[in-house]
């Protein structure tokens, strides 16, 4: 399948996508904030960079895109263009993501990850359900919190 934009505007299109200060990493910092939960944003000295840290808790919270990170949900399609190319770059992210979770879980983080199909995308979970959940985990004692859409659910 050819692509229905020219190199020179899709080469536009792509590098206005942002690393950093996402709209879904500003809506998870949002509903922390207005939780009265205080943090720190992309932390260069932990593995990973962190999209939120909150010292006082030993929490990470990792805002993923589904595509970038190659979640398997109803927002991911690989690209029809391009293939391998694709392939080993999100492949690599995924194994980058591992990475910095384990080195992050072995140094006594507990990490979140927070799924865009959680936010945004027909199966989003609602924002006060989704801020009750982050506030929950954050104040526990689990290790590990997943918040991924609910594909396949009615709503």
């Amino acid at each position: 399948m050819t692509d229905i934009v020219d190199r020179k505007m899709r080469s536009r299109m792509m590098s206005g996508i942002r690393g950093k200060n996402t709209r879904p990493e500003i809506l998870i910092r949002s509903l922390l904030h207005r939780a009265g939960f205080r943090f720190r944003l992309h932390v260069k000295d932990l593995p990973g960079k962190p999209d939120i840290v909150l010292p006082k808790f030993r929490v990470i919270i990792l805002v993923h895109g589904c595509f970038w990170h190659g979640h398997g949900c109803h927002l991911f399609k690989w690209p029809g263009t391009r293939k391998k190319f694709w392939e080993t770059k999100i492949h690599r992210n995924m194994e980058v993501d591992s990475e910095a979770i384990k080195n992050l879980k072995d140094a006594g983080w507990r990490v979140a990850i927070v799924w865009e199909c959680s936010i945004k995308g027909r199966y989003r979970i609602d924002e006060q359900v989704l801020a009750g959940r982050l506030a929950r985990w954050i104040k526990g004692k689990r290790s590990v919190l997943e918040l991924k859409s609910h594909e396949g659910r009615r709503r």
